[in-house]
């Protein structure tokens, strides 16, 4: 296995933060979808779980876990410069520090509601894939796509919803949103499913590698093993 850093590499690991990033700034806005309760970092979490697969797919677990903790340690940094802006005594001019504060400033429950989601969600997916690949041969892109983005999106969906709003939310809600963000995040693996696969074999044959996990291990703290 290459232990470079190639420049595809980079890029998947610099899009796959903002991506979190992103999606926890947008999650602040709540709408619904056909009358169903739901999060706006929909629209923008799902990307971040191709960009799992296709990193697995291509490099294997060990190079997904190593971007993994990057992507939590920028969110971290990320959550506390929100929280230390929004703690700066605002200009006397300056008239938006509620809306600023109702959008960047998360409660200690929602913040770490999120890093857990994202660091459970993460690497289910990519133990998942990683399993799969093996289990199949390296056939089957698109199963293993599709079961490890159910396996990772269910377990963050339901992690962040459930220490994030349980008991401050009713408790059908909280149902209704783990049940419609996991279903349309799936759906929306599906539908650009076509486009990860063509991604994936454009970097294989770029990188002129294919990693199969084979005799490795799976703990997640083994960040030194890339």
């Amino acid at each position: 296995m290459k232990s470079k850093v190639t420049v595809s590499f980079m890029l998947m690991g610099v899009l796959f933060s903002i991506c979190l990033v992103l999606s926890n700034i947008l999650a602040v806005k709540q709408f619904e979808i056909f009358g169903f309760p739901s999060t706006a970092g929909l629209i923008i979490f799902p990307i971040s779980y191709v960009i799992n697969d296709c990193i697995t797919e291509v490099w294997g677990f060990r190079k997904a876990r190593f971007i993994i903790w990057v992507a939590f340690a920028v969110n971290f940094l990320a959550i506390l410069l929100f929280q230390a802006s929004v703690a700066l005594p605002p200009a006397s001019h300056w008239v938006m520090q509620d809306s600023y504060s109702a959008v960047l400033a998360q409660t200690p429950r929602i913040a770490l509601a999120s890093l857990l989601a994202f660091l459970i969600g993460s690497f289910l997916n990519a133990f998942v894939m990683s399993k799969m690949k093996i289990l199949h041969k390296g056939k089957k892109f698109g199963q293993r796509a599709i079961a490890s983005t159910i396996v990772g999106e269910l377990a963050d969906t339901l992690v962040f919803t459930t220490v994030g709003f349980l008991f401050v939310i009713p408790l059908d809600v909280v149902f209704q949103i783990i049940m419609v963000e996991t279903v349309a995040k799936t759906l929306f693996e599906i539908l650009v499913l076509p486009i990860t696969r063509r991604v994936v074999n454009y970097v294989k044959l770029t990188e002129e590698t294919d990693v199969y996990d084979e005799n490795i291990s799976y703990s997640v703290i083994k960040i030194n093993e890339i």
